[in-house]
């Protein structure tokens, strides 16, 4: 890992948004949730939730799964789930739709603790998420079209709430535990050496400080070899 990329992990960690989050509420093509996927890491979202559309994704896995390096997006089998886990952890849930019942999005503060719910391609915002929402937004339009691409809508929402939370400074302050730092820095510097441990559900090894390489890297692949099965091989 070069000194410039140990850096850039670094410093975009440090403008993580834990209290911001995006829900996505069966959005079932595979370029939108890419895309809204981009976005949030662009704006400094850590983690997003999707509710897993009743007829699958549309092409997810050929599209998205890129995105999802610097994004963990949780997905749930509705919508109930993520939004009441949200409401009691303080988040205002703001509902992006259409109709006079909506305000202007740029009226909303976004500088409290938001998640942005989206509804899906076809139907739009569901009766659930109208019952659950604490507000409804909606991007001004005076063409013919009613409505936005999901993802399109996504990004100029998520635009206003950067412009907002950057003037609040929010972006200037380590946001993240101490933990889920480490935990996204050792993802994100070593994924393949993450994505075995997470798979044999052991811990992950410590990193220098100086350049964020695992300590004693040999030692503690060799010690690995040892407590598995000797067909298992830790990667290299």
């Amino acid at each position: 890992m070069t000194p410039e990329r140990y850096q850039r992990i670094l410093e975009t960690l440090s403008r993580r948004q834990p209290d911001l989050t995006v829900v996505a509420d069966e959005v079932h093509k595979g370029r939108n949730l890419s895309a809204i996927v981009r976005t949030c890491d662009s704006v400094g979202i850590d983690t997003i939730h999707t509710v897993i559309p009743q007829k699958g994704y549309r092409g997810f896995r050929g599209t998205a799964s890129g995105s999802h390096k610097w994004v963990e997006v949780k997905t749930h089998d509705n919508l109930v789930t993520p939004l009441e886990q949200l409401k009691g952890q303080g988040f205002q849930i703001v509902a992006a739709d259409v109709g006079q019942q909506c305000v202007n999005y740029r009226a909303i503060d976004y500088t409290k603790p938001t998640a942005l719910l989206l509804g899906s391609e076809k139907d739009g915002l569901s009766h659930t998420a109208s019952e659950l929402c604490d507000h409804k937004i909606t991007i001004p339009m005076i063409g013919m079209v009613e409505s936005l691409n999901v993802s399109v809508a996504t990004a100029v929402i998520l635009q206003e709430i950067y412009h907002q939370r950057n003037d609040a400074n929010l972006y200037g302050t380590n946001q993240l535990s101490s933990d889920l730092q480490q935990r996204r820095f050792f993802q994100w510097a070593h994924p393949k050496v993450a994505e075995f441990c997470d798979e044999k559900g052991l811990t992950y090894p410590p990193v220098r400080e100086s350049d964020g390489e695992i300590v004693n890297a040999s030692q503690w692949y060799q010690t690995v070899l040892n407590s598995l099965n000797p067909t298992n091989r830790a990667p290299m």
